[in-house]
């Protein structure tokens, strides 16, 4: 039996997805996980790795995925890394990505080449204990340029309007998600040296 791969997405794999997960509501239930780690100053380790597919912890992830976040200069960091808030625009240009390679694949749509730019405004008064704005973005834009051999314009544009009704991301960035913070305090202690 032959694969039917589009835009490196095994459509028959994708498909059988989606009609067990039609069978089985269960299956679409994920928890994903990300650790974060001061390093010091600005600079932090992110370490992504097992996470959670319906109730039962996935491990085909040999070794956690580890990326560094800083800030620039200017926000008295290093440029160690990107900053959380560039990461969050980057998890977007993702998410619309694999939705739309994914999505296009399934609709028998080839892509030539596909690139996402996204940026987002912000004011940082808030962040750094002033009066001011709303500590998040003020706007968030996202500029899609692809091509196709064998789909429209309208097509396209279809299938952009459903990756943005359908990204988790966009979803999260849009809507009210609950978030929950707890602390763990520990005591530090001071090593004497002799």
């Amino acid at each position: 039996m032959s694969t039917t791969v589009t835009n490196g997405i095994d459509v028959d794999r994708l498909l059988a997805t989606i009609d067990a997960i039609k069978a089985e509501p269960e299956l679409a239930m994920f928890t994903f996980r990300a650790t974060t780690s001061w390093v010091d100053g600005t600079h932090n380790v992110g370490r992504i790795g097992h996470f959670v597919h319906a109730g039962a912890p996935d491990e085909s992830r040999a070794a956690p995925f580890t990326l560094d976040g800083d800030e620039p200069p200017v926000l008295l960091g290093a440029n160690r890394g990107p900053n959380a808030v560039e990461l969050v625009l980057q998890a977007l240009g993702f998410c619309y990505a694999v939705g739309f390679a994914a999505n296009a694949a399934a609709r028998g749509i080839e892509i030539s080449s596909m690139r996402y730019e996204v940026e987002g405004d912000i004011d940082v008064r808030a962040f750094l204990g002033l009066a001011g704005p709303r500590a998040g973005f003020s706007a968030v834009r996202a500029h899609l340029t692809v091509s196709s051999p064998n789909a429209d314009d309208d097509q396209l544009a279809e299938l952009c309007r459903y990756v943005q009704e359908t990204s988790p991301v966009r979803d999260i960035l849009a809507n009210p998600v609950p978030v929950t913070t707890t602390l763990e305090a520990r005591r530090a202690t001071t090593e004497v040296r002799s």
